[in-house]
């Protein structure tokens, strides 16, 4: 059997997202009675960071301890990666040693070379194109509280970045509308949007974009990686971008409303907002960790 990587959503199938989300939500329940449920014990889950992390290293270690395996966290400072090693010969050695590799990184083209080299199943833990895990918690939550959110409508306010790119995979697959408000100059990558044809409207009216949505999220207006252009971004954002009540009040009476952290409040969204009753923005965070399980599980053939 060919060995599986999750570098983005569209890796999986629908259904097996579907499956994944259904997972994830069972071993949320498994843990919360206090069950012993360890599919991996003997497998070792080894973490590559080139950006920093709070939620990305916690949920896939605590993750992997309460399946039983262990997790190895790797830095550049720990890694020939960081002595100029080639990402392949890495790839080579690494997956001879441990049974599946997380990579946080930069250049999404990372990811693409390690897997192509691996042994063993490769997840992306965040590139600068898109972050699959999130989108897994995400949906995750979104089911929790609301259901199927097939035929749906998401509104996405602010930066088309990563998340931006994500939330128009998952649009595709699961068959739902997203609205993408976003202003000139700062729109998602044309090769998703093309992809994505058919889920997803690109505007730059936020109000417009949160008419009637069934759920409003965001993201902050610089990512890791842009601090140097966090003032021209705020110049670009502020005056129309926040998550408010105002906005809120354009969505559905029954929005959530989500962010994947971490949050500025005061910027891309108003404390109001996400510490009001619409906010799923806790339960979003707490599902990386029963999401990432049930994704580690199906790449590694515990649970089909």
């Amino acid at each position: 059997m060919s060995v599986r990587h999750f570098l983005t959503l569209r890796d999986l199938t629908a259904d097996e997202l579907r499956r994944i989300i259904t997972r994830a939500g069972e071993l949320k329940a498994i843990h919360r009675r206090g069950d012993r449920h360890t599919p991996l014990q003997g497998k070792t889950l080894g973490m590559i960071f080139e950006k920093s992390s709070t939620r990305t290293r916690v949920s896939f270690e605590v993750g992997m301890a309460q399946l039983g395996g262990h997790a190895l966290f790797l830095s550049p400072r720990d890694t020939q990666l960081g002595r100029g090693e080639p990402v392949e010969d890495t790839a080579r050695v690494l997956s001879r040693m441990v049974d599946v590799v997380m990579i946080r990184t930069f250049a999404h083209e990372t990811l693409e070379r390690f897997s192509a080299h691996s042994r063993v199943p490769v997840i992306n833990g965040l590139s600068d194109d898109v972050h699959p895990c999130q989108l897994l918690a995400d949906l995750q939550a979104y089911h929790e509280h609301r259901g199927d959110i097939r035929g749906r409508t998401v509104a996405w306010i602010g930066d088309g970045n990563n998340m931006c790119h994500s939330w128009i995979n998952a649009a595709a697959l699961l068959d739902f509308k997203l609205r993408v408000a976003c202003p000139k100059g700062y729109e998602p990558d044309a090769r998703f949007v093309e992809a994505g044809a058919g889920h997803v409207e690109i505007m730059q009216d936020p109000h417009a974009a949160a008419a009637g949505a069934d759920l409003v999220t965001t993201d902050v207006w610089a990512s890791m990686g842009q601090e140097e252009e966090q003032a021209r971004r705020a110049a670009a954002f502020a005056a129309d971008y926040q998550v408010d009540a105002a906005l809120m009040a354009q969505a559905d009476p029954q929005a959530v409303f989500m962010h994947c952290l971490p949050a500025h409040r005061g910027e891309e969204v108003a404390a109001e907002v996400i510490d009001g009753p619409q906010s799923v923005v806790w339960d979003e965070a707490e599902n990386r960790l029963h999401a990432q399980k049930a994704l580690l599980e199906f790449l590694l053939g515990a649970y089909i």
